[in-house]
């Protein structure tokens, strides 16, 4: 049986071994108001070929996994309502009871996996919660990188999580989070969280190397590629940190939980940004695209 369905491009790309670079589909159903949704991800994909590789954005669409859309399918779940936020724990029952859904991290690392596809770009991984002491909120994409084989490469954890309770999480899970081109850990929006990142590449070609001797070594999991955003779009951690916990306080009064808070704060950021957290965003993702296709370029020479 096949459970994933590969776009006619991403399928020829695969038969013939060329580079393909996965993407979710959360940022564009929950990270993005419509229209800017729908250009940010055609922007994206456009990044993705113009530097080599074949984008496979991951949705579920009545019930069936896509790796790969058609603009025709972009189009449509950028303007959809109520869409499905789905992770390993539902990912199955959506295709089975014919609902549509956007992967989060978790899911899309799956379906790449099956697919195929090594290396996924994405804006900023789950992690750990503020407060998880007492919520236990923590993102199944921790529990993902440490188990599934697929190279993530984003800007570093939202700035709106608990950066060091999520780094210390993915190093019990033996999670390799590797810094690109510098030694700080990045924050999302911010090109340094005030952390030493356990580990520094400054090389796509090592890091394909690196994907490969994990598996030579029978390790499990992915790893993580935490490439800072772009100097001049970044916000400065100063700027950030008080708006988050104004925002994370404003989601606690407000009863908001569980898969309800990265939207809501998303949301609530860009307003008291005044949209500059978008536009910063924006930046990251498409930073990141352009890494993960290099990676990809360099997985694909590892092979032939």
């Amino acid at each position: 049986m096949t459970f994933v369905t590969l776009s006619p491009a991403v399928e020829a790309a695969l038969i013939d071994n060329r580079p393909v670079v996965a993407l979710e589909s959360t940022i564009i159903t929950h990270g993005m108001p419509y229209p800017q949704n729908l250009e940010m991800a055609r922007q994206v994909e456009a990044e993705i070929r113009a530097h080599g590789a074949e984008p496979a954005t991951v949705a579920v669409i009545d019930g069936v996994l896509h790796a790969g859309l058609t603009d025709d399918q972009l189009v449509a779940l950028a303007q959809a309502r109520d869409v499905a936020k789905l992770s390993r724990a539902d990912l199955a029952v959506a295709m089975a009871t014919g609902q549509t859904g956007a992967t989060t991290v978790a899911a899309t690392m799956i379906a790449a996996a099956l697919a195929g596809i090594r290396v996924f770009a994405t804006g900023g991984i789950g992690g750990v919660h503020k407060g998880a002491e007492q919520t236990f909120d923590i993102s199944a994409d921790l529990q993902e990188l440490a188990q599934t084989p697929v190279t993530v490469v984003a800007a570093g954890a939202k700035a709106i999580l608990d950066i060091p309770k999520t780094l210390e999480v993915l190093e019990t899970l033996g999670v390799p989070v590797i810094a690109y081109g510098q030694d700080a850990l990045p924050a999302f929006w911010s090109r340094d969280a005030g952390l030493k990142a356990p580990l520094r590449m400054d090389d796509p070609a090592a890091i394909a190397r690196a994907h490969f001797m994990r598996g030579a070594l029978c390790l499990p999991g992915g790893q993580l590629v935490a490439n800072p955003i772009p100097a001049e779009a970044e916000i400065p951690r100063s700027t950030m940190e008080p708006l988050i916990a104004r925002a994370n306080a404003e989601a606690e009064a407000q009863g908001i939980a569980g898969k309800a808070v990265t939207p809501f704060l998303l949301s609530r950021l860009f307003e008291l940004t005044d949209g500059a957290s978008l536009t910063a965003n924006i930046a990251l993702v498409l930073n990141n695209a352009r890494l993960g296709a290099q990676i990809a370029r360099e997985m694909v020479t590892l092979t032939r």
